[in-house]
């Protein structure tokens, strides 16, 4: 055996001693609520204090009879009175006055006239551009520089605009492709559509080109197909 029989006899002995404590305790009841500590308050009795009497305020005399105002005596009077009116100056004052004016020491030197001024010239208002009509003469010119291919009568290719199932859609189209430069025919087809063609060209590459100007003038992007009579 693993363990021996003075092991097993101390195993024993200390489960005893364990249920010897726990079984109690577990087994008794609790204290009753009179025998547990309950809390305490304490009150302090108040701090006595000495009182004294305050006399009631009384209304000073001199609020209800104030006192008179003394007269305001001036130090200093007048010796002579005031006149109203000013007195003319006496005969011998004007007629100094006059010999001191004709002394020569006297004499007033006269008076230069200050110089003209310059009338201030303005600089010249420099004419500014306007850049709407700057943006209108470049482009004017640039249309005027990339004009549309020149077309013959037996050419085999032109630009497909658009086909139109509204026939005034095509004629308004034809108009602005006409006042561009261009040069526009129409062909009816047989579900009712009406076809804007621009054209016809020689070559594939005049018609191309053609294509691109129309991208830029009007902002329709054409397709390029080869026509037959």
């Amino acid at each position: 055996m693993k363990y021996g029989k003075t092991e097993r006899i101390s195993g024993i002995v200390i489960l005893l001693a364990l249920l010897a404590i726990v079984v109690p305790w577990l087994m008794s009841d609790p204290a009753p609520r009179e025998e547990r500590p309950q809390p305490t308050f304490v009150i302090e009795q108040p701090v006595d204090v000495v009182r004294q009497e305050v006399p009631v305020p009384v209304m000073p005399e001199s609020l209800d009879n104030p006192a008179p105002s003394a007269p305001v005596e001036l130090d200093e009077t007048l010796d002579e009175p005031i006149d109203a009116l000013p007195r003319a100056p006496q005969t011998n004052q004007v007629a100094g006055a006059n010999e001191s004016s004709s002394s020569p020491s006297a004499a007033v030197e006269p008076v230069q006239p200050a110089p003209a001024e310059q009338p201030r010239r303005e600089p010249a208002s420099v004419p500014q551009e306007d850049p709407i009509a700057a943006l209108v003469a470049a482009n004017e010119s640039r249309n005027n520089a990339s004009s549309a291919p020149a077309t013959q009568q037996q050419g085999e290719w032109a630009v497909q605009v658009g086909s139109f199932g509204d026939a005034a859609n095509a004629q308004r189209i034809s108009d602005q492709l006409s006042g561009e430069g261009f040069s526009v025919f129409q062909r009816a087809r047989d579900n009712n559509l009406t076809t804007v063609l621009v054209g016809p060209y020689g070559t594939s590459e005049d018609g191309e080109a053609a294509m691109g100007l129309i991208k830029e003038r009007i902002n329709v992007q054409g397709l390029l197909v080869r026509v037959r009579d």
